[in-house]
């Protein structure tokens, strides 16, 4: 994997994350155990003067305790030949499936703790920054919470420092 600058990222993130889907992925700070999900709403920007990226996991997916224990996650994009292996991970729980064996995907550990896979196209490496429960009685629109929040299982924000970039070369 290839080192870049967030500057270099140059894919349409709309569609990216939208359309193509990413992987959130966190560890246990000792560096064995991980999880990954699917997911297809986040971002990229600006924030606090530095780049930036946010995610929302919702806190019965097995990955919110890995990112709860995390001071690192990652965001990773894939080809299309992965789509098969995301929507897995997007519909099947770690804690009854071994992801990794179950898709093809092969892990990689960039540092202790921080996972990405061999298949990624890019790793977005993220130190969290921030993060809080979505707020019913703060949606501007009150139709948003009722369309996606029926059950009250609202997202937990993660803004995120991108600390590094890795394309796969």
């Amino acid at each position: 994997m290839l080192k870049i600058n967030p500057e270099e990222i140059t894919a349409n993130v709309f569609d990216q994350i939208g359309q193509q889907w990413m992987l959130i992925t966190a560890g246990e700070p000792d560096g064995e155990a991980f999880n990954t999900m699917t997911a297809s709403w986040g971002g990229l920007g600006v924030m606090w003067g530095a780049p930036a990226a946010f995610c929302v996991v919702r806190p019965q997916r097995h990955t919110f305790g890995f990112m709860e224990k995390a001071a690192r996650y990652t965001l990773s994009f894939y080809p299309e030949a992965c789509r098969d292996a995301l929507n897995l991970c997007g519909t099947r729980s770690g804690r009854d499936t071994d992801k990794p064996a179950e898709t093809g995907l092969r892990p990689v550990q960039l540092e202790p703790g921080v996972w990405t896979f061999e298949q990624a196209e890019l790793t977005i490496v993220c130190r969290k920054l921030y993060a809080d429960f979505l707020k019913e009685d703060l949606f501007l629109d009150p139709a948003i919470s009722a369309k996606w929040y029926a059950a009250k299982d609202y997202h937990k924000l993660y803004i995120g420092g991108v600390e590094a970039v890795y394309r796969n070369a």
